[in-house]
């Protein structure tokens, strides 16, 4: 009996060589040399990204001297003639206290009368934001906005010497002017000392 031989079609990507098997009825395709190494070498293609060693730093680092954490400042021997709070234009100024980079402030206040009192009274600062808005409304209306007072409430003519308790105050602003008053009879002789603290 006689046997036919069967057509194989080839489907190769890229040029192959076919070739007979040793039977009559079989063909095997195989790729060429070339493409089997390019698909090796798609299939082991590896990248490697090399990263330097973390910089090591080493040393100490000092401050010389004292960190300081508060200041005291003062404004002293300030003559106050009687005026009352609430006449805003004949207040005495005794200038600004600057307080930026502080978080609050412990105000106290003290002095001395020019002689024994015979009106009893106290003797006191005001202080005001020294912010254009804020200084504006004072000079215009007499309006004290955030302000922070400090006062000795019993100057008599038991003694010629007063003091007010110390007193804490929150600080918002950065600089404040300070005004003084005196409800007694007599001129007082005053200071006002600020301890900034954070």
């Amino acid at each position: 009996m006689r046997v036919g031989r069967r057509n194989v079609s080839c489907d190769c990507r890229r040029r192959a060589e076919c070739r007979e098997d040793s039977g009559p009825s079989f063909r095997s395709c195989s790729s060429s040399p070339a493409t089997s190494l390019r698909s090796q070498e798609d299939v082991r293609r590896v990248f490697i990204t090399n990263f330097p060693q973390t910089q090591q730093v080493a040393g100490t680092v000092a401050i010389d001297g004292v960190v300081r954490h508060a200041a005291l400042q003062h404004l002293k021997d300030l003559l106050v003639s009687p005026v009352s709070p609430k006449e805003t234009t004949r207040l005495v100024p005794a200038g600004t206290l600057a307080t930026d980079g502080f978080t609050s402030v412990v105000l106290s206040l003290n002095g001395q009368t020019k002689g024994r009192a015979l009106r009893a009274g106290s003797v006191g600062a005001l202080l005001i934001p020294d912010e254009e808005t804020v200084i504006r409304a004072f000079e215009e209306e007499g309006l004290f906005q955030f302000p922070m007072e400090i006062k000795a409430p019993s100057v008599s003519g038991a003694s010629l010497y007063f003091a007010s308790e110390p007193q804490r105050f929150t600080i918002g602003f950065p600089r404040y002017r300070v005004l003084l008053y005196n409800t007694t009879d007599k001129t007082a002789n005053v200071s006002l000392h600020a301890y900034l603290t954070n």
